[in-house]
């Protein structure tokens, strides 16, 4: 939208909800923003074109995932663009509200925008002086603007009424300059409906609800009214990501394990991650495991439920692609990763240890339970079955002692509803049942119809 030559190339992670970009500066180099330390999609990109990667910018500091600009730097000599406020603890060129970088035909200009965090910066491109598009990162995203309560309860107020500054600053550039955000639909920092990443000044006046609200009082209320619940590790990847996430070299392994390693290294304190999908796990696991479905989601709810100080092993099925494993645990900065259970769950049995295993039940054989649906409230409010109680998946640990027994847990498929299963059953839980499905599916199993609203939640 707006760039000559198709050069923008757009790197979505669908998992995550985020988009970085590469940009081909049309002489060999590239410019990357907002590159995850996960980097495979990004070079395959760059080395489709015959491009290297000169410039890495990152419009904030990051709480949902490690930077890839120091690995970049490291690999491709590229030049580290970032807030000179960011208090960065590695080579950088540190700029501040106006400062350019001549790209060499291309020029980038810092805008200050703070609001999702103090020393957030836009990137405006320029050519010449045409205003070809900006990188709002976490400041105006697609109908939306990025939460502002990751820095405390009690900033939340003050850096939404900066995002509503910012947003009113980049709306003053050209209509029809490029929107090209980092945050989109599925990210837990703006999680906006719709599947549209990018878009243009001109279009955000006329659709983006925030940009309508009457003054800045009304912004605020809103934006503050949206927010939900994000994962434990976005409290910890800001201060990672200023110190510099460490160089990773070569491709991690995971290193083959015999059931005894496995045994052995949770009772020194580690954790089974099981990843195959959730009929599997139900079938037959660990006990104790935890269930995350290898998908796109995975480094969420690994960076939500499991601290990053316990060494973790894995249960995979056969063909799972175990770099997909580690590079979604390193791109969050969970780098323990002791290994793999080698031969999976025949060799667990082999080794005569017993096996676990939960009801995965379709919803005509699940009714006359209590319904725990784990999905994020504002899933919930928008439709559940009734009678149906609460409980987020990311803080169903803490009251799983609570939960009532002979449960059916739900979400929308099965893969969060059999995570959940998985903490009830380590909390002691031995009676619970996962819905193969979601509420729509109960409900026409059962005759009823979803109901909306907020009763039922449970913080």
């Amino acid at each position: 939208m707006g760039f000559p030559g198709d050069h923008l190339i757009p790197l979505v992670d669908e998992g995550l909800g985020n988009s970085a970009y590469l940009v081909d500066l049309s002489d060999g180099r590239a410019l990357a923003v907002d590159a995850s330390r996960d980097l495979r999609t990004l070079y395959t990109a760059a080395e489709r074109r015959g491009l290297t990667v000169a410039y890495a910018a990152d419009t904030h500091l990051h709480a949902d995932f490690l930077s890839g600009a120091v690995q970049l730097g490291h690999e491709h000599g590229a030049s580290i663009l970032a807030s000179a406020a960011g208090g960065r603890a590695f080579g950088h060129q540190g700029l501040a509200d106006g400062d350019e970088v001549d790209l060499g035909g291309f020029t980038l200009r810092a805008l200050a925008t703070p609001g999702h965090t103090d020393e957030h910066l836009s990137f405006l491109l320029l050519d010449g002086r045409a205003e070809l598009g900006v990188f709002t990162g976490g400041s105006l995203t697609v109908n939306s603007a990025a939460r502002t309560d990751l820095l405390g309860p009690e900033r939340t107020e003050e850096l939404a009424r900066a995002q509503y500054r910012s947003l009113r600053r980049l709306t003053e550039l050209p209509d029809n300059t490029a929107v090209w955000p980092t945050h989109g639909a599925g990210s837990f920092c703006s999680a906006p409906p719709g599947t549209e990443r990018t878009s243009s000044i001109g279009a955000q006046k006329q659709a983006n609800p925030l940009l309508a609200a009457p003054d800045e009082d009304t912004f605020v209320s809103q934006l503050i009214a949206s927010l939900g619940t994000y994962p434990a590790y976005f409290d910890r990847l800001g201060e990672a990501n200023r110190r510099g996430p460490g160089v990773v070299t070569g491709t991690p392994l995971l290193t083959e394990l015999s059931a005894e390693q496995v045994r052995a290294l949770v009772a020194d304190g580690g954790h089974v991650v099981d990843v195959r999908q959730a009929a599997d796990y139900a079938a037959g696991h660990i006990p104790g495991s935890l269930s995350i479905p290898l998908r796109g989601q995975f480094a969420t709810w690994l960076g939500w439920l499991l601290p990053d100080t316990a060494p973790l092993a894995f249960v995979t099925a056969d063909g799972q692609d175990l770099s997909e494993i580690v590079w979604q645990a390193y791109k969050i900065g969970y780098e323990r990763l002791t290994g793999r259970l080698a031969g999976g769950m025949d060799a667990w049995t082999a080794a005569g240890h017993r096996l676990a295993a939960t009801a995965f039940v379709t919803a005509d054989r699940a009714g006359g339970n209590p319904y725990i649906d784990v999905r994020q409230e504002s899933e919930f409010t928008a439709g559940h079955v009734p009678g149906a109680v609460n409980i987020e998946l990311g803080g169903l640990a803490h009251v799983a002692a609570e939960a009532p027994e002979g449960a059916i847990v739900a979400c929308g498929h099965g893969e969060r509803a059999m995570t959940a299963a998985s903490l009830l059953e380590r909390a002691g839980h031995s009676d619970v049942a996962v819905l193969d499905g979601g509420p729509a599916d109960f409900a026409a199993a059962h005759g009823e119809k979803l109901v909306q609203g907020a009763e039922g939640t449970r913080s």
